[in-house]
Protein backbone atom coordinates (compact mmCIF):
# COMPACT_ATOMS: atom_id res chain seq x y z
CA UNK A 1 0.00 0.00 0.00
CA UNK A 2 0.98 3.62 -0.75
CA UNK A 3 2.03 5.77 2.68
CA UNK A 4 -0.44 8.83 2.37
CA UNK A 5 2.14 11.32 3.21
CA UNK A 6 3.86 9.53 -0.13
CA UNK A 7 0.57 10.02 -2.06
CA UNK A 8 0.04 13.51 -0.94
CA UNK A 9 3.54 14.73 -2.31
CA UNK A 10 2.45 12.58 -5.50
CA UNK A 11 -0.65 14.14 -5.79
CA UNK A 12 0.48 18.11 -4.60
CA UNK A 13 2.64 17.76 -7.70
CA UNK A 14 0.67 16.43 -10.55
CA UNK A 15 -2.50 19.31 -9.24
CA UNK A 16 -0.51 21.84 -9.32
CA UNK A 17 2.09 21.25 -12.41
CA UNK A 18 3.12 24.74 -12.89
CA UNK A 19 4.49 25.40 -9.48
CA UNK A 20 6.28 21.67 -9.81
CA UNK A 21 8.41 22.97 -12.97
CA UNK A 22 6.41 21.68 -15.93
CA UNK A 23 7.11 23.52 -18.90
CA UNK A 24 4.37 24.76 -21.25
CA UNK A 25 4.25 24.89 -24.72
CA UNK A 26 4.31 21.99 -27.31
CA UNK A 27 7.22 19.86 -27.03
CA UNK A 28 9.64 19.66 -30.25
CA UNK A 29 9.17 15.81 -31.46
CA UNK A 30 12.55 13.92 -32.31
CA UNK A 31 12.32 11.63 -35.41
CA UNK A 32 14.47 8.64 -35.80
CA UNK A 33 15.63 6.37 -32.90
CA UNK A 34 14.46 6.86 -29.48
CA UNK A 35 16.03 6.36 -26.07
CA UNK A 36 12.48 5.73 -23.79
CA UNK A 37 12.49 5.63 -20.23
CA UNK A 38 9.48 3.36 -19.27
CA UNK A 39 8.39 3.37 -15.48
CA UNK A 40 6.15 0.47 -13.89
CA UNK A 41 4.38 -0.26 -10.64
CA UNK A 42 5.28 -4.12 -10.87
CA UNK A 43 3.42 -6.59 -9.34
CA UNK A 44 7.11 -8.74 -8.95
CA UNK A 45 9.54 -9.84 -10.49
CA UNK A 46 7.79 -12.25 -12.91
CA UNK A 47 6.01 -9.10 -14.29
CA UNK A 48 9.32 -7.26 -14.37
CA UNK A 49 11.01 -9.60 -16.28
CA UNK A 50 7.81 -9.95 -18.95
CA UNK A 51 7.66 -6.52 -19.39
CA UNK A 52 11.52 -6.09 -19.13
CA UNK A 53 11.83 -8.88 -22.09
CA UNK A 54 9.09 -7.51 -24.06
CA UNK A 55 10.67 -4.01 -24.03
CA UNK A 56 14.05 -5.73 -25.51
CA UNK A 57 12.54 -7.43 -27.88
CA UNK A 58 10.50 -4.30 -29.40
CA UNK A 59 13.47 -1.95 -29.10
CA UNK A 60 15.47 -4.71 -31.08
CA UNK A 61 13.15 -4.91 -34.10
CA UNK A 62 12.54 -1.48 -34.16
CA UNK A 63 15.99 0.43 -33.71
CA UNK A 64 14.88 2.31 -30.45
CA UNK A 65 16.87 1.86 -27.11
CA UNK A 66 13.97 0.99 -23.87
CA UNK A 67 14.98 1.53 -20.18
CA UNK A 68 12.42 -0.44 -18.26
CA UNK A 69 12.42 1.04 -14.29
CA UNK A 70 10.66 -0.89 -11.73
CA UNK A 71 9.40 1.54 -9.62
CA UNK A 72 9.87 1.14 -5.69
CA UNK A 73 6.51 3.41 -5.16
CA UNK A 74 4.96 4.75 -8.64
CA UNK A 75 2.85 7.30 -7.05
CA UNK A 76 6.13 9.22 -5.33
CA UNK A 77 8.78 9.07 -8.25
CA UNK A 78 6.21 10.00 -11.07
CA UNK A 79 5.18 12.59 -8.65
CA UNK A 80 9.35 14.06 -7.92
CA UNK A 81 9.90 13.19 -12.06
CA UNK A 82 6.86 15.69 -12.74
CA UNK A 83 8.47 17.89 -10.10
CA UNK A 84 11.72 17.46 -11.71
CA UNK A 85 10.32 18.59 -15.36
CA UNK A 86 12.00 15.13 -15.89
CA UNK A 87 8.89 12.36 -16.87
CA UNK A 88 9.68 8.99 -18.17
CA UNK A 89 8.08 8.26 -21.70
CA UNK A 90 5.85 5.80 -20.55
CA UNK A 91 4.45 4.81 -17.06
CA UNK A 92 1.67 2.91 -15.71
CA UNK A 93 -1.35 4.89 -14.70
CA UNK A 94 -3.91 3.49 -11.85
CA UNK A 95 -7.60 4.29 -13.08
CA UNK A 96 -8.09 5.12 -9.83
CA UNK A 97 -5.21 8.05 -10.24
CA UNK A 98 -5.71 8.92 -14.24
CA UNK A 99 -8.17 12.08 -13.46
CA UNK A 100 -5.88 13.52 -11.75
CA UNK A 101 -2.96 13.13 -14.39
CA UNK A 102 -5.52 13.94 -16.88
CA UNK A 103 -6.75 16.87 -15.81
CA UNK A 104 -3.71 18.80 -15.44
CA UNK A 105 -2.30 17.88 -18.66
CA UNK A 106 0.26 15.34 -17.86
CA UNK A 107 -0.68 12.67 -20.31
CA UNK A 108 -0.83 12.45 -24.04
CA UNK A 109 -4.48 11.85 -25.47
CA UNK A 110 -3.13 9.47 -28.06
CA UNK A 111 -5.43 6.04 -26.99
CA UNK A 112 -8.15 7.19 -29.94
CA UNK A 113 -5.72 7.15 -32.64
CA UNK A 114 -4.77 3.27 -31.84
CA UNK A 115 -5.20 1.10 -34.80
CA UNK A 116 -7.02 -1.15 -31.96
CA UNK A 117 -8.69 1.53 -29.96
CA UNK A 118 -11.97 -0.14 -30.48
CA UNK A 119 -10.86 -3.60 -28.82
CA UNK A 120 -10.75 -2.61 -25.58
CA UNK A 121 -13.20 -3.80 -23.15
CA UNK A 122 -15.76 -0.60 -22.81
CA UNK A 123 -15.59 -0.48 -19.21
CA UNK A 124 -12.17 0.15 -19.50
CA UNK A 125 -12.02 2.61 -22.55
CA UNK A 126 -14.17 4.66 -20.07
CA UNK A 127 -12.17 4.25 -16.81
CA UNK A 128 -9.57 6.26 -19.34
CA UNK A 129 -11.79 8.64 -20.58
CA UNK A 130 -11.55 12.28 -19.20
CA UNK A 131 -13.72 15.07 -20.84
CA UNK A 132 -14.59 12.75 -23.35
CA UNK A 133 -11.46 12.22 -24.56
CA UNK A 134 -9.98 8.06 -24.58
CA UNK A 135 -6.48 8.97 -23.45
CA UNK A 136 -4.49 5.83 -22.34
CA UNK A 137 -4.32 2.35 -23.83
CA UNK A 138 -5.32 -0.18 -20.91
CA UNK A 139 -2.71 -2.49 -20.24
CA UNK A 140 -5.00 -5.38 -18.51
CA UNK A 141 -7.27 -5.41 -16.06
CA UNK A 142 -9.18 -7.65 -13.12
CA UNK A 143 -12.26 -8.21 -11.68
CA UNK A 144 -13.76 -9.08 -8.27
CA UNK A 145 -15.15 -12.40 -8.14
CA UNK A 146 -16.85 -15.23 -5.41
CA UNK A 147 -14.27 -17.88 -4.09
CA UNK A 148 -15.84 -20.91 -2.12
CA UNK A 149 -13.14 -22.95 0.13
CA UNK A 150 -14.28 -26.63 -1.16
CA UNK A 151 -13.76 -28.28 2.29
CA UNK A 152 -15.67 -25.18 4.45
CA UNK A 153 -18.61 -25.74 1.95
CA UNK A 154 -19.33 -29.56 2.70
CA UNK A 155 -18.72 -28.93 6.13
CA UNK A 156 -21.65 -26.99 6.29
CA UNK A 157 -23.90 -29.54 4.30
CA UNK A 158 -24.04 -27.53 1.01
CA UNK A 159 -23.06 -28.64 -2.66
CA UNK A 160 -22.51 -26.66 -5.71
CA UNK A 161 -25.73 -26.46 -6.45
CA UNK A 162 -26.01 -23.54 -3.55
CA UNK A 163 -23.35 -21.31 -4.66
CA UNK A 164 -25.43 -18.26 -4.42
CA UNK A 165 -26.69 -16.18 -7.72
CA UNK A 166 -28.63 -13.30 -5.34
CA UNK A 167 -28.61 -11.54 -1.91
CA UNK A 168 -31.37 -13.64 -0.98
CA UNK A 169 -29.36 -17.01 -1.99
CA UNK A 170 -26.43 -15.16 -0.09
CA UNK A 171 -28.27 -14.40 2.92
CA UNK A 172 -29.64 -17.96 2.59
CA UNK A 173 -26.55 -19.94 1.85
CA UNK A 174 -24.21 -17.62 4.95
CA UNK A 175 -26.76 -17.99 7.47
CA UNK A 176 -26.40 -22.16 6.85
CA UNK A 177 -22.93 -21.82 7.23
CA UNK A 178 -22.91 -19.87 10.36
CA UNK A 179 -25.30 -22.43 11.94
CA UNK A 180 -22.61 -24.78 11.91
CA UNK A 181 -19.95 -22.19 13.38
CA UNK A 182 -18.18 -20.88 10.26
CA UNK A 183 -17.68 -17.43 9.15
CA UNK A 184 -19.31 -17.36 5.83
CA UNK A 185 -17.85 -14.30 4.15
CA UNK A 186 -14.77 -12.33 4.35
CA UNK A 187 -15.12 -9.19 3.20
CA UNK A 188 -12.78 -6.03 2.50
CA UNK A 189 -13.98 -3.16 4.51
CA UNK A 190 -13.35 -0.32 1.13
CA UNK A 191 -14.97 0.61 -1.61
CA UNK A 192 -13.04 -0.82 -3.61
CA UNK A 193 -14.74 -4.61 -2.23
CA UNK A 194 -18.44 -2.94 -0.85
CA UNK A 195 -18.68 -0.92 -4.08
CA UNK A 196 -19.81 -4.36 -6.30
CA UNK A 197 -22.99 -4.26 -3.55
CA UNK A 198 -23.29 -0.39 -4.77
CA UNK A 199 -23.19 -1.46 -8.36
CA UNK A 200 -25.52 -4.52 -8.10
CA UNK A 201 -28.32 -2.55 -6.31
CA UNK A 202 -28.10 0.35 -9.61
CA UNK A 203 -26.43 2.88 -7.75
CA UNK A 204 -22.68 4.01 -7.72
CA UNK A 205 -20.53 7.23 -6.44
CA UNK A 206 -20.52 9.14 -9.86
CA UNK A 207 -22.32 10.45 -12.86
CA UNK A 208 -20.68 8.33 -15.92
CA UNK A 209 -19.62 11.91 -17.22
CA UNK A 210 -17.64 12.23 -14.21
CA UNK A 211 -19.00 15.66 -13.29
CA UNK A 212 -22.01 14.93 -10.86
CA UNK A 213 -21.74 12.96 -7.69
CA UNK A 214 -24.63 10.34 -7.26
CA UNK A 215 -23.62 8.76 -3.59
CA UNK A 216 -26.86 9.61 -1.98
CA UNK A 217 -28.94 7.57 -3.72
CA UNK A 218 -31.70 4.81 -3.03
CA UNK A 219 -30.04 2.26 -4.75
CA UNK A 220 -26.62 3.22 -2.59
CA UNK A 221 -28.52 3.31 0.78
CA UNK A 222 -30.10 -0.30 -0.25
CA UNK A 223 -26.82 -1.77 -1.24
CA UNK A 224 -25.00 -0.08 2.50
CA UNK A 225 -28.00 -1.52 4.31
CA UNK A 226 -27.65 -4.76 3.10
CA UNK A 227 -24.05 -5.06 3.69
CA UNK A 228 -24.97 -3.95 7.06
CA UNK A 229 -27.40 -6.65 7.99
CA UNK A 230 -24.39 -8.80 6.75
CA UNK A 231 -21.91 -7.51 9.30
CA UNK A 232 -24.73 -6.95 12.37
CA UNK A 233 -26.11 -10.94 11.50
CA UNK A 234 -22.15 -12.20 11.79
CA UNK A 235 -22.92 -13.62 8.16
CA UNK A 236 -19.92 -11.27 6.85
CA UNK A 237 -16.74 -10.19 9.15
CA UNK A 238 -14.18 -7.81 8.01
CA UNK A 239 -10.70 -8.85 7.80
CA UNK A 240 -9.85 -6.80 11.12
CA UNK A 241 -12.45 -8.81 12.76
CA UNK A 242 -10.51 -12.10 11.86
CA UNK A 243 -7.30 -11.01 12.87
CA UNK A 244 -5.55 -10.99 9.42
CA UNK A 245 -4.27 -8.27 7.14
CA UNK A 246 -6.92 -9.00 3.69
CA UNK A 247 -10.05 -11.09 2.95
CA UNK A 248 -8.05 -13.57 1.20
CA UNK A 249 -5.71 -14.55 4.06
CA UNK A 250 -8.67 -15.08 6.02
CA UNK A 251 -10.16 -17.21 3.02
CA UNK A 252 -6.54 -19.14 3.03
CA UNK A 253 -6.18 -19.44 6.49
CA UNK A 254 -9.83 -20.92 6.95
CA UNK A 255 -11.36 -18.51 8.73
CA UNK A 256 -14.45 -17.80 6.25
CA UNK A 257 -15.90 -19.70 3.95
CA UNK A 258 -16.39 -17.08 0.90
CA UNK A 259 -14.45 -14.58 0.18
CA UNK A 260 -15.14 -11.63 -2.53
CA UNK A 261 -11.71 -11.01 -3.93
CA UNK A 262 -10.03 -10.12 -7.71
CA UNK A 263 -7.94 -12.62 -9.74
CA UNK A 264 -4.97 -11.89 -7.76
CA UNK A 265 -6.07 -13.96 -5.01
CA UNK A 266 -4.41 -17.02 -7.21
CA UNK A 267 -0.79 -16.02 -6.89
CA UNK A 268 -1.53 -15.27 -2.88
CA UNK A 269 -3.33 -19.02 -2.39
CA UNK A 270 -0.88 -20.61 -4.26
CA UNK A 271 1.93 -18.75 -2.46
CA UNK A 272 0.98 -18.60 0.54
CA UNK A 273 -1.65 -21.60 1.06
CA UNK A 274 -1.47 -24.15 -1.87
CA UNK A 275 -3.58 -26.90 0.21
CA UNK A 276 -6.68 -25.07 0.08
CA UNK A 277 -9.27 -26.22 -2.62
CA UNK A 278 -11.46 -23.74 -4.10
CA UNK A 279 -13.86 -22.68 -6.68
CA UNK A 280 -14.44 -18.76 -8.18
CA UNK A 281 -17.65 -17.67 -9.27
CA UNK A 282 -19.16 -14.73 -10.59
CA UNK A 283 -20.69 -12.35 -7.57
CA UNK A 284 -24.74 -13.15 -6.50
CA UNK A 285 -27.09 -10.40 -8.19
CA UNK A 286 -28.18 -7.19 -6.37
CA UNK A 287 -31.23 -6.14 -7.33
CA UNK A 288 -30.21 -4.38 -10.11
CA UNK A 289 -28.74 -7.50 -11.41
CA UNK A 290 -24.69 -8.20 -12.15
CA UNK A 291 -22.22 -6.40 -10.96
CA UNK A 292 -18.53 -6.28 -10.25
CA UNK A 293 -15.88 -3.68 -9.74
CA UNK A 294 -12.54 -3.69 -12.44
CA UNK A 295 -9.59 -2.68 -11.62
CA UNK A 296 -6.89 -1.81 -14.28
CA UNK A 297 -3.71 0.46 -15.28
CA UNK A 298 -2.78 2.18 -18.51
CA UNK A 299 0.16 2.89 -20.35
CA UNK A 300 0.58 6.88 -20.42
CA UNK A 301 2.12 8.74 -22.74
CA UNK A 302 4.02 11.75 -20.92
CA UNK A 303 2.36 15.34 -22.94
CA UNK A 304 6.05 16.17 -22.39
CA UNK A 305 7.68 13.04 -24.47
CA UNK A 306 9.87 13.89 -27.34
CA UNK A 307 9.03 10.75 -28.12
CA UNK A 308 5.38 10.99 -29.25
CA UNK A 309 5.19 8.47 -32.27
CA UNK A 310 7.98 6.09 -31.40
CA UNK A 311 6.06 6.17 -27.35
CA UNK A 312 2.58 5.21 -29.25
CA UNK A 313 4.63 2.64 -31.19
CA UNK A 314 6.10 1.36 -27.97
CA UNK A 315 2.10 0.75 -26.86
CA UNK A 316 1.20 -0.99 -29.41
CA UNK A 317 3.16 -3.30 -29.22
CA UNK A 318 2.86 -4.07 -25.44
CA UNK A 319 -1.14 -4.34 -25.96
CA UNK A 320 -1.09 -6.35 -28.99
CA UNK A 321 -3.20 -9.81 -28.58
CA UNK A 322 -0.24 -11.98 -28.75
CA UNK A 323 2.33 -9.81 -26.20
CA UNK A 324 -1.17 -9.52 -24.18
CA UNK A 325 -1.60 -13.61 -23.71
CA UNK A 326 2.16 -13.24 -23.16
CA UNK A 327 1.94 -11.07 -20.37
CA UNK A 328 -1.23 -13.32 -19.11
CA UNK A 329 1.00 -16.11 -18.91
CA UNK A 330 4.25 -14.96 -17.14
CA UNK A 331 2.27 -12.87 -14.51
CA UNK A 332 -1.73 -13.97 -14.25
CA UNK A 333 -3.47 -10.43 -15.93
CA UNK A 334 -6.25 -10.58 -18.02
CA UNK A 335 -6.06 -8.94 -21.59
CA UNK A 336 -7.34 -5.71 -21.96
CA UNK A 337 -8.99 -6.41 -25.97
CA UNK A 338 -11.98 -8.27 -26.32
CA UNK A 339 -10.17 -10.28 -29.61
CA UNK A 340 -7.95 -12.01 -26.74
CA UNK A 341 -10.79 -13.39 -25.04
CA UNK A 342 -11.51 -16.70 -26.31
CA UNK A 343 -7.58 -17.70 -26.52
CA UNK A 344 -7.43 -16.63 -22.88
CA UNK A 345 -10.07 -18.83 -21.95
CA UNK A 346 -8.64 -22.11 -23.28
CA UNK A 347 -5.53 -21.45 -21.32
CA UNK A 348 -6.84 -20.05 -18.01
CA UNK A 349 -10.57 -21.73 -18.32
CA UNK A 350 -10.63 -21.58 -14.36
CA UNK A 351 -10.73 -17.42 -14.84
CA UNK A 352 -14.10 -17.90 -16.75
CA UNK A 353 -15.55 -15.80 -13.65
CA UNK A 354 -13.67 -13.09 -13.88
CA UNK A 355 -13.48 -12.69 -17.45
CA UNK A 356 -17.20 -12.21 -17.35
CA UNK A 357 -17.12 -9.63 -15.20
CA UNK A 358 -15.92 -7.44 -17.97
CA UNK A 359 -19.47 -6.81 -19.24
CA UNK A 360 -20.81 -5.53 -16.00
CA UNK A 361 -18.01 -4.18 -14.23
CA UNK A 362 -17.54 -0.72 -12.75
CA UNK A 363 -14.53 1.26 -12.36
CA UNK A 364 -13.08 3.42 -9.76
CA UNK A 365 -14.13 6.71 -9.12
CA UNK A 366 -13.10 8.77 -12.45
CA UNK A 367 -12.49 12.41 -11.15
CA UNK A 368 -9.78 14.33 -10.26
CA UNK A 369 -9.10 15.11 -6.34
CA UNK A 370 -11.14 12.33 -4.87
CA UNK A 371 -8.17 10.54 -3.04
CA UNK A 372 -8.80 12.25 0.21
CA UNK A 373 -12.66 12.03 -0.18
CA UNK A 374 -12.59 7.84 -1.05
CA UNK A 375 -9.87 7.37 2.06
CA UNK A 376 -12.66 9.48 4.23
CA UNK A 377 -15.22 6.83 2.78
CA UNK A 378 -13.46 3.65 3.72
CA UNK A 379 -13.32 4.86 6.94
CA UNK A 380 -17.13 5.61 7.25
CA UNK A 381 -17.30 2.05 5.80
CA UNK A 382 -15.47 0.42 8.18
CA UNK A 383 -17.85 1.39 11.22
CA UNK A 384 -20.46 0.45 8.90
CA UNK A 385 -21.73 -2.14 11.08
CA UNK A 386 -22.93 0.74 13.88
CA UNK A 387 -23.44 3.62 11.44
CA UNK A 388 -26.31 4.96 9.49
CA UNK A 389 -25.92 4.15 6.10
CA UNK A 390 -27.68 7.19 5.09
CA UNK A 391 -25.52 9.28 7.06
CA UNK A 392 -22.15 7.92 5.39
CA UNK A 393 -24.18 8.46 1.91
CA UNK A 394 -24.56 11.99 3.06
CA UNK A 395 -21.21 13.01 4.33
CA UNK A 396 -20.16 11.54 1.05
CA UNK A 397 -21.92 13.48 -1.51
CA UNK A 398 -20.72 16.58 0.43
CA UNK A 399 -17.13 15.81 0.15
CA UNK A 400 -17.38 14.93 -3.30
CA UNK A 401 -19.35 17.82 -4.56
CA UNK A 402 -16.66 19.95 -3.17
CA UNK A 403 -13.68 18.85 -4.55
CA UNK A 404 -16.12 18.53 -8.04
CA UNK A 405 -16.45 22.12 -7.48
CA UNK A 406 -12.61 22.73 -7.14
Amino acid sequence: MVRAGLRALAAACLLALAACGAAPGPVPQRTGPADLQILIGSSGAAETKAVTDAAAAWAAASGNAVTVIPAQDLDQQLGQAFAGSSPPDVFYVDAARFADFASVGALEPYADGLAAAGDFYPTLRQAFTYQGRFYCAPKDFATLALQVNEELWARAGLTAADVPRDWAQLTAVAERIAARGITPLALGDTVERIGAFLVQAGGWLISPDGTRATADSPQNAAALTYVQQLLRAGLARYPSALDTGWAGEAFGRGLAAMTIEGNWIKGALAGDYPDVRYTVHELPAGPAGEGTMSFTTCWGISARTPYRSQAVAFVEAMTAVDQQLAFASAYGVMPSVVTARDRYLLAFPADRAFLDGADHAQGPVNAPKMGNVLSDFDTQLQRLAVADPQAILRRLQRNMTAALRG
